[in-house]
């Protein structure tokens, strides 16, 4: 099984994504300005069997260690640095070659990256989870393999003509005599759709299929939810694309998996759980055995 690297948080920092950073079109500008990295604190050295740790690899690493000061970051990306280059001493001293991967969109990995990979697989064996430890697991966290409920639903969709509170009065006017005229009336739902909704799935009588929670915007969910199954709302709600006449075909409530179908997916997670604690210890070993200066490794902030 192939081990993430990131488990441990030694990717090299041009390999690893950036982390996310508010839409800035959300924030009233769509400006496309580079994140601002933080100036790296005045620390001393980091060094790892004297070999130095560079201030500016720190600067760097520090975007992937969100904290709510500079020194607390500094310490989480020299520590993720100090661990990597102890990875790759560990390999080096052993005499490990590193045979980089392809994925499947044909990037091929970085050489370091195939060497700590190859040293964590070569020293790191979890334990097996067996058959009893997986189903305490699924005994005591049924709800993580429950499927989602369904909502099988149906909307009118009615624009404002424009964007003053006139428009929208008109258009939730609008709205409220359509909810009105049609009752919980299907096909009568289904010809005002096609006649007066603004929504392409007017096509298909207002149809928005099987909706899980979550793909919805809150309002047209909560809408939704507060209708009985066959029930068209007398209450239009309000969306930013304008107001929404819905209707609840019926709900699908979800239920737990088998045990047998999530069997391997538990197995799965008990193994990577069991790899991480294993190559902990495994790094906290190293880190005893060798010269680590200027940051800890193990506990504490070093």
């Amino acid at each position: 099984m192939k081990r993430p690297l990131d488990i441990l948080n030694i990717h090299d920092p041009e390999q690893r994504p950036a982390p996310a950073m508010p839409d800035a079109c959300a924030s009233g500008g769509c400006g496309g300005a580079e994140p601002m990295l933080p100036p790296p604190p005045s620390f001393g050295e980091v060094r790892v069997n004297g070999i130095e740790i560079a201030p500016e690899a720190i600067a760097r690493e520090i975007q992937h260690h969100p904290a709510p000061d500079a020194e607390t970051a500094w310490i989480g990306a020299a520590r993720a640095l100090a661990v990597r280059e102890l990875l790759l001493q560990e390999a080096r001293r052993l005499g490990l070659e590193a045979e980089p991967e392809v994925d499947e969109a044909g990037r091929r990995e970085d050489e370091e990256d195939a060497l700590v990979r190859h040293l964590l697989d070569e020293a790191v064996e979890p334990a097996e989870a067996g058959e009893a430890e997986c189903r305490r697991f699924y005994a005591g966290n049924e709800e993580r393999f429950r499927t989602p409920d369904l909502f099988e639903a149906a909307h009118i969709l009615i624009e404002p003509e424009g964007e003053d509170a006139a428009a929208w009065a008109a258009a939730e006017a609008r709205a409220r005599a359509i909810a009105a005229e049609l009752g919980d009336d299907p096909a009568a739902f289904a010809q005002a759709a096609r006649a007066f909704s603004g929504c392409a799935s007017a096509r298909q009588d207002g149809s928005l299929g099987q909706i899980r929670r979550g793909e919805l915007m809150p309002s047209v969910q909560a809408g939704l939810e507060a209708l009985a199954d066959g029930a068209t709302g007398r209450e239009p709600v309000r969306s930013r694309f304008g107001w929404h006449v819905l209707r609840l075909q019926r709900r699908i409530a979800g239920h737990v998996l088998p045990f047998e179908m999530v069997r391997g997916k538990i197995a799965d997670m008990l193994e990577a759980r069991s790899w991480s604690v294993a190559a902990a210890r495994y790094v906290a070993g190293l880190a005893a055995r060798n010269n680590i200066e200027g940051v800890r490794i193990v506990g504490g902030d070093g």
